[in-house]
């Protein structure tokens, strides 16, 4: 395939969805390098087709507009300029906008815990972490409930499961 830009042999290929079409682009290296697919602030291919952003004019992304409500305490970043931008400022905003963003995923995936492959011989402790992440919260909870009976034995039995793993080789 060709540079869509150049005459170059394409080794980057894109596609989004703009606008309800689905859009592709092929770009070589260096056409891939001076529209900021590389750019770790990201890119997007919309940008790109329709003309605006730093694909086209050297600016910002987007145009973001001043909006109210919360936002994050190190880098301002605001959770309507992530539903624009589809983007996070920095790892804070992960803590600060925490429940919404659990509200979207759960709206677009099954959940929010993943649930892909696991490489081989990792599956068992990866489901005992998982559950020992879960005993923990309900270990949490029963004693902020003050249900000590419950929290002994949810005790008891995350004792039991570090109890065996570490008899392991």
């Amino acid at each position: 395939m060709q540079c869509n830009f150049c005459d170059k042999k394409a080794t980057v290929f894109l596609t989004q969805l703009v606008e309800g079409e689905m859009k592709k682009m092929c770009l070589c290296e260096e056409c891939a390098e001076a529209k900021g697919v590389t750019d770790p602030t990201g890119f997007s291919l919309a940008d790109s087709v329709l003309g605006i952003g730093p694909a086209s004019e050297g600016g910002p992304i987007v145009n973001l507009p001043d909006d109210e409500g919360a936002s994050c305490p190190v880098c301002g970043f605001t959770f309507n300029k992530f539903r624009q931008v589809e983007r996070l400022g920095c790892s804070e905003c992960y803590k600060v906008f925490g429940e919404d963003i659990s509200r979207r995923l759960r709206g677009m995936h099954k959940g929010t815990v993943h649930v892909g492959r696991v490489p081989e011989g990792l599956l068992e402790a990866h489901a005992r972490k998982q559950r020992l992440g879960q005993l923990r919260d309900r270990l949490d909870q029963a004693v902020a409930s003050e249900n000590y009976e419950e929290a002994a034995g949810l005790r008891d039995e995350i004792q039991e499961i570090e109890t065996s793993v570490a008899a392991q080789p």
